[in-house]
């Protein structure tokens, strides 16, 4: 039993892989739902240096860990595919959502 509470322990604190969808914004503008799906602005704002984060539709904010992964679609409301720890994105795939 022990063992088996061992694994799970370790299962929990690794993440697991998932999916979410959300939008790909620049840090500076991620609280401004309005903001949400503004290419031209996160674009902009990315260029000139401001991280790429992750936006959930309730407004959770989520650091991304492979920004070059995400450049592409910034502004955009896509899935990730990723690993999740704490607050923090970790990336294997993303596409523009439908």
């Amino acid at each position: 039993m022990k063992k088996l509470l061992a694994v799970f322990a370790l299962v929990a604190s690794c993440g697991l892989a998932a999916d979410w969808t959300g939008y790909i914004v620049d840090k500076n503008c991620a609280s401004k739902k309005e903001m949400w799906g503004n290419e031209a602005c996160a674009q902009s704002c990315m260029k000139r240096g401001a991280p790429a984060v992750f936006v959930t539709a309730d407004g959770k904010i989520y650091q991304i860990a492979e920004q070059d992964k995400v450049k592409s679609v910034a502004g955009k409301k896509v899935t990730i595919s990723g690993t999740m720890t704490g607050d923090s994105i970790s990336v294997d795939s993303v596409k523009a959502a439908e």
